[in-house]
């Protein structure tokens, strides 16, 4: 009986190791650009969030005759009251510019003006609207 080694020989071993690094080459690409995406993503959350915040608060103060009222509703008439109305603020790394909601006044309910959201890192934005409530009638 002849021994005969088994095994691979260094030319296969090779030629899978060149295999694997060209997949690699080509996905690695993808794995990078993950990151935009995702602070992408929760840019868009954030955006969500605020949006259904101010919608949820102006539907209580139209309970509560937009009265400003604890736990049911909260005075907005400027775009940066959102962390106030947000359940557990405004998320870190994320800023809103000041833009009036009506003039603050008594009736000045209901008037919408579009807010901008930045996200710190990448400086990336996004709108909602936002809408004045709780500066009674």
């Amino acid at each position: 009986m002849k021994f005969r080694p088994q095994g691979f020989t260094m030319i296969e071993l090779i030629v899978v190791i060149v295999i694997l690094g060209v997949l690699a080459a080509t996905a690695l690409p993808k794995f990078i650009d993950m990151n935009s995406d995702a602070k992408s993503a929760a840019l868009k959350g954030v955006v969500g969030a605020a949006a259904s915040a101010m919608t949820i608060n102006y539907s209580g103060c139209a309970v509560a005759a937009q009265a400003a009222t604890s736990g049911k509703c909260v005075k907005v008439d400027n775009c940066n009251d959102l962390g106030t109305i947000m359940q557990g603020g405004l998320p870190a790394g994320y800023t809103v510019a000041d833009g009036a909601l009506g003039t603050g006044a008594a009736g000045s309910n209901g008037v919408e003006a579009t807010c901008t959201i930045t996200q710190t890192e990448g400086s990336a934005t996004g709108t909602f609207t936002g809408i004045a409530a709780g500066n009674g009638l």
